[in-house]
């Protein structure tokens, strides 16, 4: 389970809270940038009361406008959307290059819709000199191929979706 961005805010917060304890410091105040449109600031100091006692505020370095939430919605949106993140997808295991078809001119392994049995071959990355078969990790229908035939994959690549 992934952290919030609000949770790892707060982890930080209390890292800074314990060096500033631990440390006998009196203030403490950090800058951290997290692209453009997110950056945070914390400033921590000691109160005169206990020790241990502290004081923490933390404040955005700018307002957030309506294009940065609508932005942030469009990136929410794209990560549901993420072809890697559906449980049919079948991700490449090694860097290369996809083929489609057993040689140039032949049919390809499968198509969009087609039928396919666990172990059959999708297709193929190319690796070192070396044809690696990918084969069907589970049987089902293609729904979607992700590469195109001769483009170059990432280890964790999508290349199809299986349901």
């Amino acid at each position: 389970m992934s952290k919030t961005k609000n949770e790892d805010d707060i982890a930080f917060i209390k890292a800074m809270a314990s060096l500033l304890q631990n440390n006998d410091l009196g203030e403490l105040e950090v800058e951290r940038e997290h692209g453009e449109d997110n950056a945070l600031r914390v400033r921590l100091s000691r109160s005169p009361g206990p020790v241990g006692q502290q004081i923490a505020q933390a404040h955005p370095l700018a307002p957030v406008s309506s294009a940065v939430l609508a932005t942030k919605e469009a990136e929410k949106s794209k990560t549901v959307n993420d072809p890697a993140l559906h449980p049919g997808a079948v991700t490449s295991p090694m860097v290369g290059t996809v083929y489609l078809q057993p040689e140039p001119g032949a049919a390809a392994f499968v198509s969009v819709g087609s039928e396919i049995n666990e172990g059959a071959t999708l297709l193929i990355v190319e690796a070192m000199k070396t044809m690696n078969q990918i084969p069907s990790p589970r049987s089902g229908t293609v729904k979607r191929i992700l590469v195109e035939d001769g483009g170059v994959v990432e280890f964790g690549t999508p290349l199809v979706i299986i349901e």
